[in-house]
């Protein structure tokens, strides 16, 4: 079953761990397909987070958060590493979950590689999305959850926020 907008229509907290042992579906340019489980994502939970782009208002880079639930926002770190994340909760609430790794490949910056996924896909919708999609094929993973990872800027607070959630058995 194709994951819609309604799945993603809900709070952050509640989709970051659903999202773990859904399947990303990539259609590349050559018809060549890629199916990936999701084994690790994160919740990032709007202005209130200090570890969250949104926390500091709604800005260029960020107005992407601020959209329908569902669409997906792509940023650069290290001027290196294209990250996935999927919007989350009904529009004008900036939450988002990133997606840190599949099976096969561990880190968030592994995964887009491997899936050719850059800023071209930012700001489009994962829900009617003929090159990503996502689905559920009723896999229930046992969830783990651990702090987020590399966010010790946010403070101690939000450092320590169990909002990372991991399969068991795919970790």
């Amino acid at each position: 079953m194709m994951l819609d907008k309604d799945f993603f229509d809900r709070d952050v907290l509640i989709v970051a761990p659903d999202l773990v042992g859904k399947i990303i579906v990539r259609k590349f340019d050559n018809d060549r397909i890629m199916r990936v489980r999701i084994t690790q994502t994160e919740a990032y939970r709007g202005v209130e987070d200090k570890a969250c782009h949104a926390h500091k208002g709604r800005t260029p880079r960020t107005d992407v958060m601020y959209k329908q639930p569902g669409t997906i926002y792509i940023y650069l770190i290290y001027g290196m590493y294209w990250m996935l994340n999927f919007v989350c909760e009904r529009e004008n609430i900036p939450q988002a979950v990133l997606i840190r790794a599949v099976e096969g490949f561990n880190g968030p910056g592994k995964l887009t590689k491997a899936l050719q996924i850059d800023k071209s896909y930012n700001n489009q919708s994962i829900c009617n999305n003929s090159k990503i999609m996502l689905f559920d094929d009723l896999y229930q993973p046992e969830i783990i959850v651990a702090p987020r990872v590399g966010i010790d800027y946010a403070g101690k607070e939000w450092a320590e926020k169990p909002w990372r959630f991991m399969d068991k058995s795919l970790s």
